[in-house]
């Protein structure tokens, strides 16, 4: 069934969220709440049905344990805020004092665990603390789509122990109909938008896009591999000499299966790593020694908004160069407004990636594309064709199977 078709009442629902957010280092305030407002949904269709919530998380990657910086304190208040109600927080994320607030909690009400990552059993996927964490529910919710790539206790194992009492959360059953629209079901012209620094960290991407895709743009570092792949002067350039073979094979293979393959012409090119550096624009196969590639160009720009303005599905993931710095944004920034205008037409529009979904908000278009993914390598592993953990453990009705040792 799907979430919404759930009645929470007179449950205690253990809900696993990703509130992975960041924070000021001095003050320890959130700089930026999407992830705690993307599970919103989720939380108040439980509260108003008349379930309670017992909600959980990492926070960071503490080492040692108990860390302050990585409580999960540091959130109650401005979830409370959201949700409009108090949220009751507990110092442990099991044991005595959880299991008393657990059965403690009234109809409506909510509490937060302590950071999940305070043991080292949480990314362990260790199986007897999944199974103390679900002593304190009777329905279990993994709306974490952003660890759904990792077979953690509270992500995967845990939902062992509650075999036809578990669901999507909205968020997390929205981030796989958006990637399966795409994926299995996209209407073409499909193009997908390729960015980032390196081939390495997208080729399972490429590979696995190739028989599904119309269009291809790469852009970012990883371009300049293609590039000197080809034999091109791309002077102090990102490059993984490593990759060059495998850039010369996604060449070869968009050919075979007649995906057109869209590699920039020109580059904004600068004589530094800097804001402030000395700027031009050339040739990409032309760049100088002692200069590097850090935008795609304005002839790029132009060739690339063509194509995404044809488009009917794209799919966006990883930035056109360095958009952080003023400079050597535009190439992103108009990649995004094309992307917003091909929306407007018609053209269904998937974001994902960090760098990406950066972008996206920096120009404040997230709410002018289809879809903005929240997960970062849960996505990418999903593109590559990957079976992820948490989304296995809740589509097996009966959960895995256990073992005694």
């Amino acid at each position: 069934m799907s979430f919404k078709d759930y009645n929470f009442a007179g449950k205690k629902v253990l809900v696993r969220v990703d509130f992975n957010v960041p924070l000021d280092k001095e003050t320890l305030e959130i700089t930026d709440d999407t992830r705690i407002k993307a599970a919103l949904p989720t939380l108040n269709k439980i509260i108003a049905d008349g379930g309670s919530v017992i909600v959980m998380s990492h926070l960071g990657r503490p080492k040692l344990g108990f860390e302050d910086k990585f409580s999960l304190k540091h959130i109650v208040s401005h979830l409370s805020d959201l949700l409009g109600k108090e949220v009751k927080f507990c110092k442990d994320s099991i044991g005595e004092e959880a299991q008393k607030m657990s059965n403690d909690l009234k109809k409506g009400e909510v509490m937060l665990l302590e950071n999940l990552r305070f043991y080292k059993h949480e990314t362990a996927g260790d199986l007897y603390f999944a199974e103390e964490l679900s002593k304190l529910a009777d329905f279990y919710v993994n709306d974490a789509f952003g660890t759904a790539h990792r077979a953690h206790a509270s992500t995967t194992m845990v939902a062992n122990f509650f075999s036809g009492n578990k669901s999507f959360g909205m968020l997390l059953e929205n981030e796989i109909n958006s990637l399966e629209k795409v994926l299995k079901n996209p209407k073409e012209p499909f193009t997908a938008i390729i960015g980032g620094a390196k081939v390495s960290g997208k080729i399972n991407v490429i590979e696995n896009l190739m028989d599904k895709v119309t269009d291809i743009i790469i852009g970012g570092g990883m371009s300049y591999t293609f590039i000197k792949a080809q034999g091109g002067n791309v002077g102090s350039s990102l490059v993984e000499d490593n990759q060059m073979a495998t850039a010369l094979k996604i060449i070869e293979k968009a050919k075979a299966k007649g995906v057109n393959l869209h590699i920039p012409t020109d580059t904004v090119i600068a004589n530094k790593f800097s804001n402030d550096a000395e700027i031009d624009e050339c040739d990409i196969f032309e760049v100088p020694e002692g200069w590097m590639g850090l935008d795609i160009g304005r002839n790029s720009i132009e060739q690339f908004k063509e194509v995404v303005m044809n488009s009917s599905t794209i799919l966006w993931n990883g930035p056109m160069g360095v958009f952080e710095m003023e400079n050597f944004e535009k190439g992103t920034k108009s990649i995004a407004y094309s992307v917003v205008e091909a929306t407007k037409n018609g053209c269904y529009s998937l974001i994902g990636g960090g760098d990406s979904v950066a972008a996206i908000n920096k120009y404040g278009l997230g709410k002018e594309v289809s879809y903005v993914s929240t997960g970062g390598g849960a996505m990418l592993e999903y593109l590559e064709g990957k079976q992820l953990p948490g989304v296995i453990a809740m589509n097996n009705p009966t959960g895995f199977e256990l073992r005694e040792d």
